[in-house]
């Protein structure tokens, strides 16, 4: 007898464990068992925050802990993609200059409000003080492969890159050179689910994570989960990211070649991903929509078809509740 699985991560309600680190000197990241991570990095007289969690109520909740470390006020809010959890907060920031990838902008433009229904559907518990989100983020500055901030001082710089297709079209990272720190976003996570939903999963798992390992980072902040410290468990992470994403791309390309079925595809990869997978935060909840959007992908639909609230229910009832 199947049970039904409430939607996504609607029934997760408890609150998250916080933890503040700091990385090195001016080097801060914020992590919370699986859920979405942000950081801080202090130049010489002004700060670069990364990323800007789904509302201004949970994004004033870092400020007031970051403003426990450092009173430099924000000159940059970088945004490592578009999606709503990670950039519906943006307001709380009065950053001076908002900066994302160029595509990042034109995915705000093509499906920002839909996304933003979406997720917030998907994770209320995220949306706390949902009704403070003043409309759609958007950057005032964008780029196409680096962007280069000059810390001031000693400090170094903030590089900040795009290395391809990868959880969506306008990934982007930022990385101190000087201090080998990595903030990778979405791009890696350190033994949490990925989702793919908007993703390209081949280009991800290829070249995009072959150059973001070549960096040669020694301390990784992922998009969910634990900072990676150390060159070994900085490389750990990006291969369990690699693995997750050929083990899926093995398993619906096999049941597309065989004649079957999204269905059977979704329950070939929640097998084979579950052993050493499945414990990980939102694995149920992700893996719906990423079958469904490396089926579409492996099908040749080049570009991740937009996701809808209604649409949501409906892939989640056919695949974890069908």
């Amino acid at each position: 007898m199947s049970t039904t699985k409430s939607f996504a991560s609607s029934a997760d309600l408890g609150e998250k464990q916080k933890t503040l680190e700091v990385l090195a000197e001016g080097v801060y990241a914020l992590t919370a068992e699986g859920d979405p991570n942000i950081g801080a990095i202090e130049g010489e007289d002004f700060l670069v925050c990364f990323e800007a969690l789904a509302t201004p109520v949970v994004a004033a909740e870092w400020l007031a802990e970051l403003r426990k470390h450092t009173d430099k006020p924000i000159r940059y809010l970088v945004l490592s993609h578009y999606h709503a959890v990670r950039v519906l907060g943006a307001s709380a920031f009065g950053a001076e200059t908002i900066v994302a990838h160029e595509n990042t902008y034109d995915l705000i433009v093509e499906r920002g409000k839909e996304d933003w229904a979406s997720e917030f559907g998907r994770m209320p518990r995220l949306a706390k003080g949902a009704d403070t989100v003043p409309g759609l983020t958007w950057p005032t500055v964008t780029f196409r492969d680096k962007l280069t901030i000059d810390l001031g001082g000693d400090r170094g710089d903030l590089v900040l890159q795009h290395f391809g297709r990868g959880h969506t079209e306008g990934d982007i990272v930022a990385w101190l050179p000087q201090q080998k720190i990595l903030f990778a976003g979405d791009l890696v996570e350190a033994e949490a689910a990925l989702y793919t939903g908007d993703a390209f999963h081949r280009d991800w798992a290829s070249h995009t994570l072959d150059a973001v390992k070549a960096l040669g980072a020694e301390q990784l902040v992922g998009g969910r989960g634990a900072v990676s410290k150390g060159r070994e468990a900085v490389d750990a992470a990006i291969e369990q990211t690699r693995r997750f994403l050929d083990v899926m791309i093995e398993e619906v390309g096999t049941v597309q070649e065989n004649g079957g079925t999204l269905k059977e595809a979704f329950e070939a990869v929640h097998t084979a991903l579950y052993d050493d997978f499945g414990h990980w935060p939102i694995f149920e909840h992700c893996l719906p929509f990423d079958v469904s959007r490396l089926w579409d992908e492996l099908s040749g639909i080049e570009r991740p078809v937009i996701w809808t609230a209604e649409r949501d229910r409906q892939v989640w009832d056919q695949l974890q509740n069908g």
